[in-house]
């Protein structure tokens, strides 16, 4: 555990906190977080989730930018669900980029999980940019990377983070309960 690892988890506590309450200030914690798990995981030779920090880095700009930026006559970007077919789309684009990466980082790289950490990162992408969107479904696969990351984390021995991931799927828990209200309470409208 070092330095750089505990101020990543106070910063990821932090934003994910401020999401789930869809408060403004997520984008520039969690980009300071970002920056922080950059280190960290370039450190640990975890390159998938290194690499998953730099998408994440040009979503939360996006989202950012999403968030500040509602539609004419609203105040808010409003909870929205995905499609079926948008939502079938997703799982599509999940599975293929598992295996896409999986097999590059197994046969490039020295990674140590490579499946397993693709599979996370791919999951975590498209989860980032349904949150960026404010899409409900965001938190599934938050909730289902978080489980996988807590597993790969204590195998990696970062138990610091282990923990993190494991406030994260409760987080995700009660994201994905908090968003819901508010997806209901605007269909009300």
């Amino acid at each position: 555990m070092n330095i750089i690892e505990i101020l990543g988890v106070a910063t990821g506590l932090w934003t994910v906190w401020l999401t789930v309450k869809q408060k403004m200030l997520c984008w520039p914690i969690g980009i300071v977080n970002i920056l922080l798990f950059m280190v960290l995981f370039y450190q640990v030779k975890l390159y998938a989730d290194l690499g998953l920090q730099v998408v994440f880095l040009i979503l939360s700009f996006y989202g950012w930018y999403y968030w500040v930026h509602p539609k004419k006559g609203e105040d808010t970007v409003p909870v929205t669900t995905l499609s079926w077919r948008s939502g079938a789309g997703t799982a599509a684009t999940w599975g293929i980029g598992t295996v896409v990466m999986g097999a590059a980082l197994a046969a490039y790289t020295d990674a140590s999980v490579p499946y397993w950490d693709s599979s996370t990162t791919v999951m975590s992408i498209i989860a980032q940019y349904l949150m960026s969107l404010k899409k409900l479904e965001n938190w599934y696969l938050w909730i289902a990377a978080d489980v996988v990351d807590t597993g790969i984390y204590l195998y990696k021995d970062l138990y610091l983070m282990s923990a993190l991931y494991a406030v994260f799927l409760v987080l995700a828990t009660v994201g994905y309960l908090e968003w819901r209200k508010s997806w209901i309470a605007s269909r009300k409208v």
